[in-house]
């Protein structure tokens, strides 16, 4: 009789140690839920934000100043007038005299630095098309990232952060500061790369918002730290077109 009561004792100590984890098991299960939901939720209020936003840009000219370092040390300013053209790509219009400086020195030394220029100008050109795919966030590439798990949020002091991996590219990593009473950006950070993993790009970009609402990039900061380029590009004068 001693025997089937310890037997009955373990039993019941069994039973209860597998109610516990199978309580436990739904209540994280029902936490995951909420949090996926409330990440469904922001991530779809993120991409109406952002295609109504654009639209609104595209009723405005602005100025974009570009400031270059290599380095370490200055190289370069140029200021641009953009507005979206009819493509719905960014048309730039540059702002008073931007000749480049001509080579000073003799024949091969010319021929160096003009091998260099060209070589940045390739290498600006990839590092900008690269960016492309991330700044405006687009609305298809937000969904994919979230159907495919790479997308997650956490708290923000009144905002949320909405995390996305994998988003343009393999191993990559998009930052949304997201504002969802205001459905505003507030701020995007993004870790990429150009053409291998270790010839990594990041971009911080600070928005803004106009007076009628329009969010917009007021300043980001591209660092290419294989080149140790960094060029920051503020805008601003925004003005309605046809004003």
């Amino acid at each position: 009789m001693h025997l089937s009561i310890m037997r009955t004792g373990r039993a019941a100590t069994a039973l209860r140690a597998v109610s516990g984890a199978i309580a436990l098991t739904l209540c994280c299960g029902a936490a995951a839920l909420g949090q996926n939901a409330d990440l469904q939720q922001k991530v779809a209020a993120l991409k109406q934000s952002t295609a109504e936003n654009q639209q609104r840009l595209h009723q405005y000219q602005w100025t974009e100043t570009v400031q270059i370092t290599l380095k370490g040390d200055p190289k370069s300013t140029k200021q641009n007038l953009c507005q979206y053209g009819p493509d719905g790509q960014v048309q730039k219009t540059p702002i008073g005299d931007q000749q480049p400086q001509q080579p000073s020195g003799g024949r091969i030394k010319q021929r160096v630095v003009e091998k260099k220029k060209a070589e940045m100008q390739d290498y600006m050109g990839n590092v900008k098309g690269v960016l492309s795919m991330y700044v405006p966030p687009n609305p298809q590439k937000l969904q994919a990232a979230f159907q495919a798990g790479n997308a997650s949020i956490s708290p923000a002091n009144g905002a949320v952060n909405l995390v996305f991996k994998n988003y343009a590219q393999p191993g990559d990593q998009m930052t949304i500061t997201f504002n969802p009473q205001a459905k505003k950006i507030t701020a995007l950070n993004v870790n990429t790369y150009t053409d291998t993993p270790n010839q990594v790009v990041t971009l911080a970009v600070q928005f803004a918002s106009l007076p009628d609402g329009t969010n917009y990039a007021q300043q980001s900061v591209l660092n290419a730290t294989a080149k140790q380029l960094v060029v920051t590009t503020t805008n601003s004068g925004y003005q309605k077109l046809g004003q």
